[in-house]
């Protein structure tokens, strides 16, 4: 494992002590307190219609701006819901505010709580019922727009105009959230990174970490095939909790009881896995993740964080994994920016 960060859902309540104002200055605290820390990276996943963080843009740049090595990205953007030119505008400006410490995870999206909600924000005409259509397209226009390729006509009659402001290499910082082996396989072939989701697509009800590998491998695989050259990364994330105190083992009792183990379900017709969560004393979880061949195959590991629980106890949380496990997974802290994958196998 050559890095670890954090993934918040942003999870808040209208009309409670956490309600959206706190919750995001509680996530740039967490962020600017996870980079004294030397951890990674501050991640944060993206939903609509709902009462959890909606627009990552302005939280990324305010942690970029008070920070100075941990990378700023989304886990992941839903790509129905965006202005593809506006999108590359704002990721470009993000990516000089943070100097490069950027990783913009985007995909499809994952079901919101509003019926085909895209159509609220004013994008129509997806004949697919999970809109995957028009995020595919969208996403294209967002790539050609970020490489910088022409997009519209000048005015004055000249040459075809880019987007402004532009940032050379922006491509090598975006990640496609994937969720089964042919997304992550189709992410090879364009040359992004990998960010493989928090459940999971596959013909048969198995372990998270084994449809996991399966997907890094066919990525990887995928993406040497088609002739890139530059080091891909692959992420994954993980509920991890140590206990190094009688106040952990009293908080999160509850969690490993409940959850230590992997779900399944049926999402649009397909066998869904969903990860368990780890909690123990370092030992054990050291052991855990060391089993756990997605973790050791992938060079990003992501933390979800009980984001509702405030700053301190969320730090808490970084800082015991930092100290007491992240070191004998392979890590080290994080000094220099944002860390570099590994070429394909």
């Amino acid at each position: 494992m050559k890095g670890f960060g954090f993934l918040s859902f942003g999870h808040y309540r209208n009309g409670s002590s956490v309600g959206a104002r706190e919750m995001i200055r509680d996530a740039a605290d967490i962020g600017v307190g996870a980079d004294e820390l030397g951890v990674n990276g501050a991640y944060f996943r993206v939903h609509h219609f709902a009462t959890q963080q909606a627009s990552p843009i302005p939280l990324l740049s305010a942690i970029a701006a008070k920070t100075r090595y941990i990378e700023v990205g989304t886990g992941v953007i839903d790509m129905r819901y965006e202005n593809p030119l506006y999108l590359a505008e704002e990721a470009a400006a993000l990516d000089f505010i943070a100097d490069g410490r950027i990783a913009l995870g985007i995909s499809r999206g994952s079901p919101e709580p509003a019926d085909r909600g895209w159509e609220s924000f004013g994008y129509n005409g997806s004949a697919d019922p999970r809109g995957a259509d028009i995020a595919r397209d969208k996403f294209d226009l967002f790539l050609r727009a970020i490489d910088g390729e022409p997009i519209a006509p000048a005015a004055s009659g000249g040459a075809p105009l880019r987007v402004e402001p532009h940032a050379p290499g922006l491509r090598e910082r975006i990640w496609w959230g994937s969720a089964s082996s042919d997304t992550a396989e189709w992410t090879g072939r364009q040359g992004l990174n990998l960010m493989s989701s928090t459940l999971v697509f596959s013909d048969t009800a198995r372990p998270l970490h084994e449809v996991q590998t399966e997907q890094i491998e066919r990525y990887r695989a995928a993406y040497a095939a088609a002739g890139h050259t530059r080091p891909p990364r692959v992420s994954v994330s993980r509920s991890i909790f140590p206990v190094v105190s009688a106040q952990d083992a009293q908080l999160f009792a509850v969690l490993g009881a409940r959850e230590g183990h992997d779900g399944f379900g049926m999402i649009d017709g397909q066998t869904a896995t969903f990860g368990k969560t780890y909690v123990g004393e370092p030992d054990q979880l050291i052991e855990a993740l060391r089993a756990d061949t997605a973790v050791t195959a992938a060079d990003t590991l992501m933390l979800t964080i009980p984001s509702q629980l405030g700053v301190d106890a969320n730090l808490r949380i970084l800082e015991s994994f930092a100290r007491h496990v992240a070191p004998e997974l392979g890590w080290k802290p994080n000094t220099a920016g944002p860390v570099v994958g590994y070429p394909a196998a």
